[in-house]
């Protein structure tokens, strides 16, 4: 079973500040409550390793998802797949221009490949979209401070 969802955010920034946040894996990795940390796999920065725990019984160990960025079209849509043992996950970030800043509008799919990786996706992915777009707020909000 795969698990497909489609959020999208309305924001009061400009699509260029959006990218900057969006386009940067870490800030990506770090809003997934489930990421306990990554790390950076090439100079680049567009492979980025995530170690992982799933609350799922079958895995207990942390696991590791390879992602890298396939497509990178600044500053309006990157597109990233992470691969494992346990999942494969691709992201799409799609930065619309609005009248008041921007939309950012954003499609996840699992596939898991052991029994209980979909139904924890199923039942916490908008929950981790709701993170990225809490990090995405603090992040916007941090650089407006520093910008007064």
């Amino acid at each position: 079973m795969t698990v497909q969802v489609d959020r999208s955010f309305e924001l009061s920034a400009s699509p260029e500040r959006v990218w900057e946040f969006i386009s940067d894996p870490g800030n990506r990795a770090e809003a997934i409550s489930v990421v306990q940390e990554y790390t950076v796999d090439d100079p680049d920065g567009r492979r980025v390793t995530w170690h992982v725990e799933l609350p799922i019984p079958l895995v207990r160990r942390t696991v590791s998802v390879k992602t890298e960025d396939i497509t990178l079209d600044p500053p309006r849509y990157v597109e990233f797949v992470g691969k494992s043992k346990v999942m494969q996950v691709t992201g799409e970030h799609e930065i619309v221009e609005t009248d008041d800043g921007a939309r950012l509008e954003n499609h996840f799919v699992v596939d898991g490949k052991l029994p209980g990786v979909e139904k924890f996706f199923k039942r916490n992915l908008d929950g981790e979209l709701e993170n990225l777009r809490r990090a995405l707020e603090r992040d916007l909000q941090r650089t407006q401070s520093e910008e007064t």
